[in-house]
C-alpha cells in the first residue's frame, strides 16, 4: 500500500502508472484509488493536505493475503481519528467503480458515520458479480457516484501524479468513452428512483 501523510514528503504516481491505470479505454488488473479530505463548515470547505493521497489493491499474486483498493481506504479512514464533531468530505478517484462487497463496505460506513460524505469518480466501470446491487446500495447510502470527465482526470494529474510540470494531455477518445460509462451508470442508479415511484422497495 502507497500513501504518504505530509504534503511535501507524501508519494506521487508516476506518470505512467497512472496513465496505465486510469485510461478509460483500457482493461487493467489493478486498482488505484486517490483520496483528498475536506472539512465541510457551511458552504465553505477546507483541504486538510496531510491526509492526502493513494492506495492501490492487493493482487493474489503478492505476498499477503489480497485486499481491494477500497479496503485499504476504509483502513486508513479509521487510522485518521476523524472528529464526529466535524462534517468531512471524502473525495475518492477510483480506477475501477467498487465491486458488490466494497460498496457494501462503504455503505455500512457512511451508515455508521453520519459526520462523513463520500463522493466517488470512477475512470471506469467493474462489471462483475452483481455490481449493480452494490452501487445502488453504495448510493442509497449517501455517495454520490460519477464517472471521471476530462475534468476529474486533470485534477488528478495536478494533485495526485509526479508530472514534472508537464500539463495533463487527454487520450484521443477520453470524453467519448467518459460519456458512454456515464449513460451506463446513470441507468443502473437511476433504477431505485423508477422502484420509488411506483412504490417498491430499492435493493
Amino acid at each position: 500500500m502507497e500513501a504518504g501523510t505530509a504534503p511535501r514528503s507524501r508519494c506521487l504516481l508516476d506518470e505512467n502508472t497512472f496513465t496505465e491505470n486510469f485510461k478509460n479505454q483500457i482493461n487493467t488488473r489493478k486498482t488505484y484509488l486517490c483520496y483528498e479530505v475536506e472539512i465541510v463548515d457551511g458552504d465553505a470547505r477546507v483541504p486538510l493536505d496531510e491526509i492526502k493521497g493513494f492506495v492501490h489493491n492487493k493482487g493474489a499474486n503478492q505476498p499477503g493475503e489480497p485486499c481491494h483498493a477500497e479496503l485499504y481506504f476504509l483502513d486508513r479512514i479509521h487510522s485518521w481519528t476523524l472528529d464526529r464533531r466535524l462534517h468531512y468530505r471524502l473525495t475518492c478517484f477510483i480506477s475501477w467503480t467498487p465491486c458488490h462487497t466494497c460498496a457494501q463496505e462503504l455503505a455500512t460506513f457512511l451508515g455508521e458515520n453520519s459526520h462523513v460524505s463520500l463522493h466517488i469518480f470512477a475512470s471506469r466501470m467493474y462489471r462483475r458479480f452483481d455490481y449493480e446491487a452494490g452501487l445502488r446500495r453504495l448510493q442509497a447510502a449517501g455517495a454520490q457516484i460519477a464517472i471521471m470527465t476530462s475534468k476529474e482526470f486533470e485534477h488528478c494529474w495536478e494533485t495526485f501524479v509526479d508530472h514534472q510540470g508537464r500539463p495533463f494531455q487527454p487520450w484521443d477518445g477520453l470524453e467519448v468513452e467518459s460519456q458512454h460509462l456515464c449513460k451506463k451508470l446513470q441507468e443502473i442508479l437511476q433504477t431505485d428512483t423508477a422502484k420509488l415511484k411506483d412504490g417498491r422497495q430499492p435493493l
